[in-house]
């Protein structure tokens, strides 16, 4: 560590769980501050595990430089700092990472000597570990981090003590582990503490109450940052004097800790609480107390970080590159104060619009399609990779001289959307008035850009996806249903709205080459690409089986087999229905698919009882009995996928009972109108978890 200039080190080595790393020694920071990153996992996006995976070592001398590679390591830890990353292996065999974090230096990279000095720790490290195994030893990890002390905390001089004691101000010295070397005497009186009942003890457990996880981010910021914090701190619940303010002032051999009394919560021009909370200058105390009355219920407003975790939960789980652009809207832009946001993807080096919010109508028309060789901020952000920031409108038209404003007032930020060193596009934020951003503000916005990057890349991907999905699926869809006289088919298929993924249910008529009717229906489990392929498969599959005068037994189980033989990783559930126009006998084979419906000329519509056997692609041995029917003129035989009765909370049976309600209320003829109206109530949901097929076939004529 302090070879290569660091301020604190530790090494991950692996676990018993399989791809699980977790911290073994750790020294130079307060372990407590840093269990959210005690365990790691190999395949997340953060620089550890991007070691241990690679082998390669990663060096980040810069939070710049992390929030381009690791922008989810940035949002949960958004300060200026330099890391180091060295894998630990020997040959082929990987034990873990050794990590070193040290000051941030902007724009230098790190150079050889470190770099050396780094691998031949980790060699020399990796070859321990290797005599350890080969005596028998275990070099799996179990259990928390084991702190690596520091030097006892000094006292310090007499004569700085003499000085300390002079003041009226609450002086703490502590090391770089968070424990407690010199205390002055308006420390002890404010906190009615003895010096020695507090020297060698950690901060936190000498003053419990500044262990509240409100406070955790300002000390991680003070301890890793090296620049000073400012915040207030509440001493107990009901304590007399019940606000502090807590002054940090880092350097490398430790921090200088400060308390002084507050009559209410006062917040440096750049507090990490945000520019809201306690402006006012003439807020009384009543209103303090009451704002402050719950410190958990303030903790959100006091720590940045919960800005960049909300953003990132609420992107997990968008989808499309609009979703993503919603998400931005609704969580960004109020975190900050914009009013304006605007989107612009990168397409064949043009940037295109894709979304926007706030700007007066048209105006950014004008600059979607431009080429990266126009001189825009909105351009060069991105092909620099740098954010930009303009406090004011008039900095902008400074800076861009003859620029286009939709405002004379007003402030902008520009933010570069790069996704694993790859370009997507840039993002525009627009608020009403000049403002400042501290560097604080300037880091949480650059680490948000990444993962609002990340997750439009990701968006693309799926959006080409499921257009190829889509497209598959429609080709192998039945175009046409053939025209047999005494029989009326109708098809209906929907795809899921949720996610926007394509499934694999199919259905199918096939005439065969005996001049029965095949009527089939099936649901390959899952979405997506694999899914319509596999669907696509077993359509032509069992339609080379009917078409070959195969029973339902033999077309159910030929098809099971392939599927098997195949093995694609999905099973799919099938109902194989043999019809003879003429006489109106049915035989029928399932296979795991829900029961079809019957409705009777007279109205009355039941759920049939087909017997069956499991699912298709499980078993290679499953049987597939065969159920002997009628359908008289006028019946309507009803076929479907789960997707069509199948809703979140609800027993399949409630929505299969409520099918059958609808076929006995339609009307028989035209079936057209029937299918329409069975499936239009789940086709104007808009939050469509699953796609849906639906077979409907009546007999017209033939044997009564």
């Amino acid at each position: 560590m302090e070879a290569v200039g660091g301020y604190a080190a530790g090494v991950y080595l692996r676990s018993p769980t399989t791809g699980l790393l977790l911290m073994a020694v750790f020294t130079g920071l307060p372990l407590q501050l840093f269990r959210p990153w005690w365990r790691m996992q190999v395949n997340r996006p953060y620089p550890v595990a991007e070691a241990y995976r690679s082998g390669q070592a990663v060096h980040l001398p810069d939070a710049e430089s992390a929030m381009r590679r690791f922008p989810q390591l940035t949002a949960g830890l958004p300060f200026p700092f330099g890391s180091l990353y060295e894998p630990v292996t020997a040959g082929t065999e990987r034990f873990g990472v050794l990590v070193v974090l040290r000051e941030a230096t902007p724009g230098i990279p790190v150079g050889t000597a470190d770099r050396e000095r780094l691998r031949g720790a980790a060699e020399q490290l990796a070859a321990d570990l290797t005599a350890l195994a080969a005596a028998g030893a275990r070099t799996l990890w179990e259990g928390d981090p084991v702190g690596v002390p520091a030097p006892p905390p000094e006292a310090g001089a007499e004569g700085a003590r003499r000085a300390a004691d002079r003041l009226a101000q609450a002086v703490l010295s502590l090391d770089r582990e968070g424990r407690i070397g010199y205390v002055n005497t308006a420390a002890e009186d404010l906190l009615g503490v003895d010096g020695p009942h507090l020297r060698g003890r950690l901060l936190w457990e000498a003053l419990p109450w500044l262990g509240h996880p409100a406070y955790e981010d300002h000390f991680r910021a003070g301890f890793m940052s090296g620049e000073p914090v400012h915040f207030p701190a509440r001493r107990g619940r009901h304590a007399p004097g019940q606000w502090l303010s807590v002054d940090l002032y880092p350097a490398a051999d430790g921090v200088t800790l400060t308390l002084g009394t507050s009559a209410k919560p006062a917040y440096a021009p750049e507090s990490r609480a945000g520019p809201d909370v306690g402006a006012d200058a003439d807020m009384d105390v009543d209103a303090d107390m009451d704002a402050y009355e719950d410190l958990d219920a303030s903790a959100d407003e006091a720590s940045a970080l919960y800005r960049p975790v909300a953003l990132a939960i609420a992107l997990t789980e968008a989808v499309t590159a609009r979703q993503v652009s919603a998400v931005v809207t609704e969580e960004l832009l109020p975190a900050f104060g914009g009013r304006q946001l605007a989107i612009y993807l990168l397409d064949e080096r043009h940037l295109h619009l894709a979304w926007e919010t706030g700007f007066p109508q048209g105006f950014l028309d004008r600059f979607d399609g431009v080429s990266l060789d126009v001189r825009l901020p909105g351009v060069e952000t991105l092909t620099t990779g740098r954010p930009m920031f303009f406090e004011s409108m008039q900095h902008l038209a400074a800076a861009y001289p003859g620029i286009p404003l939709d405002a004379d007032v007003g402030a902008r930020a520009f933010l570069p959307l790069i996704a694993s060193g790859r370009p997507v596009g840039s993002c525009i934020l627009g608020f009403d008035s000049p403002r400042g951003f501290s560097p604080e503000d300037r880091t949480v916005l650059t680490a948000l850009a990444g993962l609002i990057a990340q997750a439009l890349a990701r968006a693309r991907r799926y959006d080409s996806e499921v257009e190829l999905a889509r497209g598959l699926q429609s080709a192998l869809l039945p175009h046409r249903l053939p025209v047999r006289e005494h029989v009326d088919t109708v098809g209906r298929y929907l795809p899921g709205t949720q996610g926007m993924e394509v499934g694999g249910d199919w259905y199918d008529v096939v005439e065969t080459g005996t001049g029965l009717l095949a009527l089939v229906i099936g649901d390959v489990q899952g979405h997506g690409v694999a899914a319509a392929a596999t669907m696509g498969q077993l359509r032509s599959a069992v339609r080379a089986f009917a078409l070959s005068g195969s029973t339902p037994t033999q077309v159910v189980s030929g098809t099971n087999q392939l599927l098997i033989d195949l093995d694609p990783g999905q099973f799919a559930s099938c109902c194989y229905m043999l019809l003879d126009p003429e006489s109106g006998s049915v035989t029928a084979a399932r296979a795991g698919h829900p029961q079809p419906l019957l409705r009777h000329p007279d109205g009355r519509t039941e759920v049939l009882d087909l017997a069956g056997g499991v699912v298709l692609g499980i078993d290679l041995e499953a049987s597939y009995p065969v159920t002997e029917l009628r359908l008289r003129t006028g019946s309507v035989l009803a076929l479907y996928t789960d997707g069509l009765v199948e809703k979140p909370g609800l027993d399949i049976d409630v929505g299969v009972e409520r099918l059958r309600t609808a076929l006995a209320a339609a009307r028989p003829s035209p079936l057209t109108e029937t299918a329409d109206r069975l499936i239009s109530e789940a086709g104007n949901t808009a939050d469509r978890p699953d796609d849906i097929a639906l077979l409907l076939a009546s007999r017209t004529g033939g044997d009564p």
